[in-house]
């Protein structure tokens, strides 16, 4: 599929413009293929030859047809607004007759204290490390790993998340209990960039293009990735050879297997803890609590 778009000018032209406004490279995945998707619905008819009435078309078939969910269809058409305003300049007007996929509600799960003390304690490492944050700050799982060691703040115990939900920037608490930890986290991340440097690399990814206005900025340590890739790799957009932060995927795996090592049958998951934060502050009057009761679960990343 991402080989197919890529030998198309017209979404090739697509990715071009999204990166030039900075789309994060998610967005820019998902937007490219919701447009293919549209062109190959409409049997591969050019979309400046299609309008309103071709976009419900399309939105409605997802949801009737295809029954995805109330986001799923929301992100295609945003991806459809995306392609009219900013790709063809060809604003859309109202869509009518769309069928809209149903809203299903559901209870976020919530953990007890000390299930949430017992799963951690099941993690170790990183993912150990980066579980206590998505729970003691109450992070969302890609705002933990994309925090910059300049991010942490042991001083004052905070920690400044960028481009949050929605892009907005935000200050959160840092628990008391995890400054040791991350301190010898971040030993080990330094011996690494220190090692990068020395091999020539080392230069991480910089946002809203930094990297060409501070040139010495993309190698410094503060704005290195507090949970770095174990390997380098080759930035798919700028084809450069980058240490960038670890894949989701792998915190979401560890969270899955702790939950079920901690004899937890209920689908709890990375978001689980951040619910878990805002009900136990609630729960104890918005005062300090505790990240875990058990001093023992608190060890050292390995």
């Amino acid at each position: 599929m991402d080989s197919k778009s890529k030998k198309s000018p017209f979404l090739e032209k697509v990715r071009q413009l999204m990166r030039v406004q900075h789309y994060a490279i998610k967005t820019e995945h998902a937007y490219v293929n919701w447009i293919r998707r549209f062109i190959l619905f409409h049997g591969k008819r050019h979309p400046v030859e299609m309008g309103e009435n071709e976009v419900a078309a399309f939105l409605t078939y997802l949801a009737v047809n295809r029954n995805v969910a109330p986001a799923t269809q929301r992100q295609a058409l945003n991806a459809m607004v995306f392609l009219y305003r900013k790709v063809l300049d060809k604003p859309l007007g109202e869509i009518q007759g769309v069928v809209h996929s149903k809203r299903k509600e559901k209870i976020p799960v919530v953990l007890t204290q000390l299930e949430v003390a017992n799963m951690l304690s099941k993690l170790e490492g990183v993912h150990w490390l980066s579980g206590c944050l998505l729970y003691g700050s109450g992070l969302r799982l890609m705002e933990c790993i994309r925090l910059r060691v300049q991010d942490i703040d042991f001083d004052r115990l905070t920690i400044t998340v960028r481009s949050g939900k929605g892009g907005k920037d935000r200050v959160v608490t840092l628990a008391r209990d995890l400054v040791v930890p991350l301190q010898r986290h971040l030993e080990s991340v330094k011996m690494i960039h220190e090692r990068d440097i020395a091999e020539g690399f080392g230069r991480v990814y910089m946002p809203y293009a930094l990297e060409r206005k501070y040139p010495s900025a993309a190698i410094a340590w503060g704005w290195q990735y507090l949970f770095p890739t174990s390997r380098r790799s080759i930035d798919p957009r700028g084809r450069v050879v980058r240490r960038h932060h670890m894949d989701e995927s792998s915190v979401q795996k560890s969270i899955k297997v702790s939950v079920r090592k901690a004899g937890i049958n209920r689908p709890a998951s990375c978001h689980t803890l951040r619910h878990s934060f805002a009900t136990h502050l609630l729960e104890r009057g918005a005062g300090r609590f505790l990240l875990l009761q058990n001093r023992h679960t608190l060890h050292p990343c390995r």
